[in-house]
């Protein structure tokens, strides 16, 4: 069965006209022929959009039941029964009512879609779950429900939907959106200009990515090597030297400079041993890369120049940014350098920008392992200056005066030494061979023989040749110990930054087998571990494409102990960078030992937390749930004993006693039934907008008349909240209250509007409570001061404050002014349309 192509209307905000937009396709493709549906569509009462629902076939919607009120939610068994080929579901992230088969209304949609059936859905851009830190600091509003990203980018087509933030204004002006009386408080709160131009920025941005990924898929599919230069997307050059982050900043200065610009850092490593870059410095740099909102790429390719611009034309790179060399004047003799070459062969169609700096010029310094080697230009210099050298030599001698033989010889001798300057021993001790065998032949009486007939010629040539045999063994010799110079201090730093993340503490395991990939240039990096040796290998953490599977797979494999293996691919490694490879590979163990035991030690104290919220049960109910039992038992006990005459003032008294107890019973029980929800995380609030003048009051039914004085002005802006919950609080804080106050004194409860939240205080003339313990308060089973035994088991306020902050507000304890102590619920105010269902996002969707 194929799988359904899914479609989605994404707004630039609420309002927009996405359902309206998504129903007008339906009536598109009814009219083409299509077998298209409504299987849940929210029109909010806009008449417009109500309209448009007229001559659409509809699935009728499921009833559910919760908490005494009857909701509809998508009936997705209907639906499939139904079988049509398009359906249209509105509200993508919407939240199904408890009871629901599903959770959220897109998993409801990914069964529609694995059945076969197409589907076309809406989104607000508000509600993408990578987006909602972002949302939040625009609007001052968290989204309550939202959509993994994922989801919407697996979408087969997306469509912006998307309006200028004046019309939009315009609109909600007109009530084409909310109702006449809240237009006032959206278009001053959510809806303000500045808002609604961020979140266009946010879809337009976002769209803008998923558009690039359709555009990298075709060009993949297409085979397309040439640049299309759709948006600027610069990459960055990176060497491993400290001029990186100069280049970096400056790479996203000019991505400031045109929109949606982006920043692309690689870094290209050889692949011959340890890599010659810092692997400190490069750390630095990928951070910095990623604190300007650019990407850090690790590329392997002995040709830098060529593996820099196949990446840059890979990605579509439009700009290329590189440093001026650090090379010395001298050194340009060896090559134009990687970015002269760059500049040359990138073409008309990619920009390179060379950025001067303050180490162009100085030099690399001393040579790190694979550096200290020499390279293939100068091995071929070497070559020729130590064959073809004496051969030019030899033609310009005799075209010149006879010098003599010293003379000769001597300059022989130096087209030796410059053959083993540059190519090392064996080009010098090829010259030596080959230019003594020319100045026996061409120089030395008798000419044109092998023969020599002065006794001193001989010398000089046997002197020739030691010395260039001398001078070819001490540069190879050089060049070796500065070969071991160099790793070994690239062994050093890398170790010594190895180290340095063991006393830092770094628990990253991916990031440590990232360090070894880049470290020596491989292409993945995996930590094999098996319990025994009969069980198969499975992977604890990798890093890279094609992983290796198993040890046997793997280029590299290092052992750690008996049942751990650190498995990299890509090449074999020399035998000499295995021992910083092994520190790798103990550090990773360690790492992942680390990791587990932070587990362990998780698990073990939310274990001890459970053992000591039992303990504490077992104390509360051995006495503070016995004694109502016992009043109650006695009571009823009374009342039925037979040889006692009680009066009706009596048999009233006797059952008021049984009703008190019967009401901390369940006061009681619910604490604790509500103190086990939130220790198991499975509190979920049901926002929708509230007054507070309309919970409160309700809230106070447990307390007597004369104890409160209630203060909520009318005037105060709706609440986002779950009125159960916030009921449930404000009880539990009030019932606190009015223990601890005074005869005679009355416990304020008031409410206000400060800025961006609104704050309901309940304030008593107690004791008090000393600054140390005003949070010890709201743990479990804590009763301050010397409450009585029978006052409660210690969880009013500790119920309260998890039911708060799980509608995303705070409760905290100040002390009263005179005297006592004040409880302050900080709620979010609930801008734009109060919503019909309990589970409607705070912001409104459309």
């Amino acid at each position: 069965m194929r799988r359904g192509k899914l479609r989605i209307y994404l707004g630039a905000a609420p309002g927009v006209g996405k359902t309206y937009a998504m129903l007008s396709e339906g009536h598109r493709r009814v009219e083409r022929g299509t077998d298209c549906v409504v299987a849940f569509v929210e029109h909010h009462d806009r008449p417009r959009t109500e309209v448009m629902l007229h001559g659409l076939e509809h699935i009728p919607r499921r009833e559910i039941e919760y908490r005494g009120t009857v909701f509809t939610e998508m009936d997705i068994d209907a639906v499939l029964a139904r079988r049509p080929a398009v359906a249209l579901v509105d509200e993508l992230p919407h939240t199904n009512v408890p009871g629901s088969r599903n959770t959220k209304r897109w998993q409801d949609v990914e069964e529609l879609l694995a059945a076969g059936i197409d589907v076309v859905s809406t989104v607000n851009i508000q509600h993408l779950e990578s987006l909602g830190d972002v949302v939040e600091s625009i609007t001052g509003v968290r989204q309550k429900e939202t959509v993994p990203d994922e989801v919407v980018r697996r979408a087969d087509q997306i469509e912006l939907v998307d309006m200028s933030p004046q019309a939009l204004r315009r609109r909600m002006a007109h009530g084409n959106i909310y109702r006449p009386d809240k237009v006032d408080a959206a278009l001053s709160n959510y809806f303000r200009p500045g808002n609604l131009t961020a979140l266009r920025e946010l879809a337009l941005l976002w769209t803008a990515d998923r558009v690039d990924e359709y555009l990298q898929e075709y060009r993949t599919e297409h085979r397309v090597s040439k640049i299309w230069g759709s948006r600027e997307r610069i990459v960055v050059g990176l060497t491993g030297g400290p001029e990186g982050r100069t280049l970096i900043r400056r790479a996203a200065r000019l991505a400031e400079k045109g929109a949606g610009g982006e920043v692309l850092a690689v870094y290209i490593a050889r692949s011959d041993g340890l890599t010659s870059a810092s692997p400190k410095e490069l750390a630095l740099q990928r951070t910095l890369v990623e604190d300007v909102g650019g990407t850090f790429h690790h590329v392997i390719g002995d040709d830098i120049p060529s593996a820099l611009l196949d990446f840059a034309r890979g990605v579509n790179a439009t700009q290329i940014v590189l440093g001026v060399s650090r090379r010395r004047a001298w050194q340009y003799v060896f090559g134009p350098g990687v970015s002269a070459t760059v500049a040359r062969e990138s073409g008309p169609d990619l920009d390179v920008h060379i950025v001067t700096h303050d180490e162009a010029a100085k030099g690399r310094g001393l040579p790190v392992a694979r550096g200290a080697r020499l390279g293939r230009s100068r091995i071929i210099w070497g070559w020729l200056t130590g064959l073809a050298g004496p051969a030019m030599m030899t033609l310009l001698l005799g075209i010149l005066p006879d010098a003599g033989l010293a003379n000769d010889v001597l300059l022989f001798l130096t087209l030796t030494v410059a053959a083993a300057l540059l190519g090392g021993m064996l080009p010098a001790l090829a010259s030596a061979a080959f230019g003594s065998l020319l100045l026996n032949w061409f120089f030395t009486p008798p000419v044109h023989r092998i023969t020599i007939a002065d006794p001193r010629n001989l010398v000089a040539l046997v002197i020739f040749v030691g010395v260039a045999i001398a001078v070819a063994t001490v540069v190879d010799l050089a060049a070796r110990r500065t070969h071991q110079a160099a790793r070994l201090r690239a062994e050093a730093e890398t170790l010594s930054f190895l180290a340095g993340s063991v006393l830092r503490g770094e628990t990253s395991l991916d990031a440590l087998l990232e360090r070894v990939r880049e470290t020596f240039a491989m292409e993945s990096v995996t930590l094999l571990e098996r319990r025994d040796e009969a069980e198969p290998w499975e992977c604890a953490a990798g890093v890279g494409p094609d992983r290796a599977a198993r040890p046997e797979d793997a280029d590299v494999d290092v052992p750690v102990g008996d049942h751990l293996a650190l498995a990299l691919t890509g090449r074999v490694l020399p035998a000499e960078d295995r021992r910083v490879l092994g520190a790798f590979a103990a550090q990773a163990a360690g790492v992942l030992d680390r990791q587990r035991l932070v587990g362990e030690a998780e698990e073990a104290r939310r274990l001890a937390e459970g053992h000591r919220i039992r303990t504490s049960l077992l104390a509360a109910v051995s006495h503070d749930l016995r004694t109502p039992l016992a009043g109650i038992k006695a009571s009823v006990t009374s009342l039925r004993s037979d040889d006692v005459e009680w009066s009706d003032e009596d048999r009233a008294e006797l059952l008021e006693g049984i009703e008190e107890g019967a009401d901390r019973l369940d006061n009681l029980v619910g604490n604790l039934l509500d103190m086990s929800r939130l220790e198991t995380a499975t509190v979920t609030p049901v926002i929708r907008e509230t007054d507070l003048d309309e919970v409160v009051p309700m809230a106070l039914r447990g307390v007597p008349e004369d104890s409160v004085e209630l203060d909520i002005p009318e005037t105060l802006p709706m609440v986002a909240v779950d009125r159960g919950l916030l009921e449930r609080a404000v009880a539990n804080v009030v019932e606190n209250a009015v223990k601890y106050s005074p005869d005679g004194q009355s416990v304020l409860v008031s409410a206000s509007a400060i800025a961006d939240r609104v704050e309901l205080r309940v304030v008593d003339r107690g004791p008090g409570v000393p600054d140390d313990a005003k949070e010890r308060i709201f743990g479990a089973f804590q009763r301050h001061g010397d409450a009585p035994r029978g006052a409660g088991v210690g969880l009013g306020l500790a119920v309260a404050r998890g039911f708060v902050e799980a509608m995303g507000g705070t409760l905290t304890a100040d002390d009263t002014p005179g005297g006592g102590l004040t409880m302050t619920l900080t709620l979010c105010p609930a801008p734009g349309q109060p919503p019909t269902r309990p589970d409607v996002p705070v912001t409104a969707t459309t």
